[in-house]
């Protein structure tokens, strides 16, 4: 298949581009902070509110795959400029954009939130709500198809966003594992790789078209679980220190998660399972692979 790539640079994009460029014909359009030629990729470098960039973009394409549409147009300008055609439009959101407290388990027929909340993640959430009508919309106007992935919280190698790798930074330089003795937030993994498998099974897949889908592991874990774990996994000799949320901050210890009951919002995986046949891999396994990657990381550092 001939799959246009918006983004693909950093973590998720980046693993899809891995996996997928053994299988495809890739073109990738992003700003170019991180080199491609090695995966075989045809790279064009821009952004995407630039129409010379799609003018250079001639060919017909099975798919485009979106990593990073954020605010409104930012579907719309892609398919007003796009000099070639595509026959299907993989737009990656969030489960984020579930209305907030409407269910302990959120599926994929949820009401999306239609409010607007302040701060940098309120503007990401509306954005990316924005965005699944938008795509909805142009892509029946131009009879294209479309699919529609919300993963959760993404985790795994080449994470370099201060979550479960600033973790086991800390880990390394310090030998110590935290451990939140007020946190009673609930929150949901995908591991990346996974995620990347899941666009490819729904690439040229008519089941897919007009669907959307959320990508969660069924294990559902708390700030406790999740350090015991990340224990588990750490192929050193660790001490736990308790420590209050607020202690946590104040020491500059990351809150990566949601931390009370009351910012908890789960997702049923289900579905993925069920219509896209992904065999999501244990938490435990995932924080084993990750692990092992950021410690040759670190280790090759310094840290």
């Amino acid at each position: 298949m001939k799959i246009l790539v918006i983004g693909g640079s950093y973590f998720y994009g980046r693993v899809f581009l891995m996996v997928a460029a053994k299988e495809h014909e890739i073109t990738v359009v992003n700003r170019g902070t991180y080199e491609l030629d090695r995966f075989g990729i045809i790279h064009r470098k821009g952004e995407r509110h630039d129409p010379q960039v799609w003018a250079g973009c001639t060919d017909a394409y099975d798919a485009v795959v979106d990593f990073c549409a954020y605010s409104p147009g930012d579907v719309a300008c892609v398919l007003e400029h796009l000099a070639g055609s595509v026959t299907q439009y993989v737009l990656v959101s969030t489960v984020d954009v579930y209305r907030r407290g409407s269910g302990d388990c959120k599926r994929e027929d949820t009401p999306l939130e239609t409010r607007v909340f302040s701060g940098e993640a309120g503007m990401y959430i509306a954005g990316k709500v924005a965005l699944e009508q938008e795509v909805a919309a142009q892509c029946r106007e131009r009879g294209i198809a479309y699919t529609i992935l919300r993963p959760a919280i993404l985790y795994g190698p080449y994470n370099y966003a201060p979550r479960e790798s600033e973790f086991i930074r800390i880990v390394l330089q310090h030998h110590v594992i935290p451990r939140y003795t007020d946190a009673t937030g609930r929150f949901q993994f995908v591991y990346v790789k996974d995620a990347a498998c899941a666009i490819l099974k729904c690439l040229g897949n008519g089941k897919t078209y007009g669907q959307a889908y959320n990508l969660a592991q069924d294990e559902i874990l708390d700030y406790e679980g999740f350090f015991q774990v990340l224990d588990q996994v750490a192929d050193l000799e660790t001490h736990r220190r308790p420590m209050t949320l607020e202690q946590a901050a104040a020491a500059g210890f990351p809150i990566p998660f949601p931390a009370t009951a009351q910012e908890t919002e789960l997702v049923s995986g289900t579905r993925s399972k069920t219509e896209l046949g992904i065999e999501y891999i244990s938490f435990q396994e995932g924080m084993r692979k990750t692990w092992r990657a950021f410690y040759n990381v670190y280790q090759a550092s310094g840290c």
